[in-house]
């Protein structure tokens, strides 16, 4: 059976203002994750909906959605107030359409960052986790913890989907990270892969197979709930 071709939806945020988004899933879903872009790329990027039909096509459901500044076409992201907001909408709509199903969030890059800040502050009604496709856990080359800070106060699981060469998580300070979370962490690392899970050709590996590994990882964890 081929994928379904993603259907938009709209999400209102404020009198006025709303932002678009897309809601792709199998008829019997076993989970829904509300799926944010990173800082760079927009919800119908490649790398995105390569997420998106990759996840479909291993049983889970998925609505991504814009934050405002990419939906206007602008480079600089929004403050964490607004992007925490749009991150309850979106959950909030991808609750509504996915029925049983087990409902999670998270996203790619800033993304994530953003839903699990949103998360600590105040939890996500119905969210059971949380899943990172490459949490920046600091600017390229400036090795720092301080963006985790927030982690410490979410109680749902945290699933962190990360390569071994990422320059926005530096690999002994991303095992601390986890291994501080304790039992609410699970780290599963992707070798050579850099923060958009690319892999050098000298591998032997593709990049498409890479993210094969990483997708099945996500589909298994959130199933596994």
């Amino acid at each position: 059976m081929g994928l379904m071709a993603p259907q938009p939806v709209t999400l209102r945020i404020a009198e006025g203002e709303s932002v678009s988004g897309l809601w792709q899933s199998p008829p019997q879903p076993k989970a829904c994750l509300a799926l944010a872009h990173g800082a760079g790329a927009g919800m119908t990027h490649r790398s995105m909906a390569a997420i998106a039909d990759g996840l479909e096509a291993r049983g889970v459901a998925t609505l991504r959605y814009q934050f405002p500044y990419m939906e206007r076409g602008g480079r600089r992201v929004d403050p964490p107030a607004v992007a925490h907001a749009v991150v309850r909408k979106a959950v909030a709509e991808a609750r509504r359409r996915a029925g049983s199903a087990p409902l999670f969030a998270g996203g790619r890059s800033f993304g994530g960052r953003m839903t699990s800040q949103a998360q600590a502050l105040e939890p996500l009604e119905a969210v059971r986790g949380l899943v990172f496709f490459a949490f920046p856990l600091h600017t390229a080359g400036k090795p720092s913890d301080e963006r985790a800070a927030h982690l410490a106060q979410i109680t749902v699981p945290m699933l962190f989907l990360q390569g071994t060469k990422d320059a926005l998580a530096e690999l002994d300070l991303l095992r601390r990270t986890a291994a501080g979370l304790g039992g609410r962490a699970t780290l599963k690392l992707f070798p050579d892969a850099d923060h958009s899970f690319h892999v050098p050709a000298k591998t032997g590996r593709t990049d498409a197979e890479v993210l094969a590994a990483i997708l099945d990882a996500a589909a298994a964890w959130m199933a596994a709930d």
